[in-house]
Parts: C-alpha cells; structure tokens; sequence
C-alpha cells in the first residue's frame, strides 16, 4: 500500500439537511487539466450516498490544530452526530456551491463529482475541481501558498503525521548551480 496519505476532511450536504463531515485517506490528484481529483469512500458510510445524490463535496486539508477534530469525524457516523455542532468547527459558504467547507481549514477544494468507480470495499468518486478557497495566513508575500506554514497531516497505519519540512522544490536535483554574478559555476573535480 502507498503511504502516507493525506487526511482529509470532505464535507457533503443535501439540501434542506445538515451538512456532515467524512474523515478520508484515499484522495488524491489524479488530473491537472481539468483540474481533477477522486476519493474514496465505503458505501455503507453515511456520507457515500450524500455525495452521490448530490453530486458535489468539498474536500477540506487538515492542519495539526484539526487533527483530533479530523480523527472525530473518522470515527463517528453523521447519522447519529452533527458533526460541526460536536467539534466546534464553522461551516463556510462560497460562491463554488452550496456545500460548506470548513472555515478553519486553511485550504477547501470544491468538487463536482464526474464518475463513479464501484471498486470493492469503496466507491471512489472523480470529481473535477471547481474552485478553491484559501486562508490568507497561508499565503507567502508573493502571492504563492506557503505549504510549511500549515502542518498539514498525513495519515499511515493508524497513525497521525505532521507535515512541514521542506527538502527541495520540483527540479532542483538537475538545475545548474549559478555564482553571485549569476553565471554557471564549475565543479572542481
């Protein structure tokens, strides 16, 4: 199995109803033009047939500081909890849709649900991206999402991880090394 995963937090709504919260691991980018993702889900969970009536889910990242909240929303069914009443949290309203997001999530991605794939064990939803919404803290002074700042969490084998350091960026093993006046250094052999 591949792991870590992310942790997620996907919220699904029907309408007149309240909204609920799923704990996910599977998810995943899976196009980037379209924009797209997928997750997966048990057909037997509360959420599942949500999200298939309605279409649409906003999968929302989990910091550190919604850990415990997240691992809540893992382990107890929507049937029987509100689950934004119980932990706290604060359903966010976009123009995307009609479904909440997670207001103290630092980034919410809005999901209109493509496919469905009957796998086994879970239904894993493709769903194209339709907008995303994310907290100015976690935007660096450029303009660009300052991923350290969040401490996103992974999950794997039960266990909860924190995220954060940084080790290199997309490319960096190949690009040429470069002097204070910007020309190509040589290495000494």
């Amino acid at each position: 199995m591949l792991y870590p995963v992310p942790a997620v937090m996907v919220t699904c709504q029907r309408p007149g109803e309240k909204a609920n919260i799923i704990t996910v691991a599977w998810a995943g980018t899976i196009c980037s033009d379209p924009a797209m993702l997928s997750i997966s889900v048990r057909s037997e969970r509360y959420s599942h047939d949500i999200i298939e009536e309605t279409g649409e889910f906003v999968v929302n990242l989990v910091t550190e500081k919604l850990a415990k909240p997240c691992d809540w929303c893992g382990v107890r069914s929507g049937r029987d909890y509100d689950k934004f009443k119980e932990t706290g949290l604060t359903e966010y309203r976009s123009d995307y849709m009609d479904t909440p997001a997670i207001e103290e999530s630092p980034v919410n991605i809005y999901c209109k649900v493509k496919k469905v794939e009957h796998l086994g064990s879970h239904d894993m939803f493709i769903a194209e991206v339709i907008g995303v919404t994310v907290a100015d803290e976690y935007m660096d002074e450029k303009g660009r999402f300052d991923l350290a700042a969040t401490n996103l969490i992974t999950y794997s084998h039960g266990e909860y991880f924190a995220l954060g350091k940084k080790v290199g960026k997309f490319g960096y093993s190949v690009k040429k090394k470069t002097n204070k006046k910007g020309k190509n250094k040589k290495r000494k052999k």
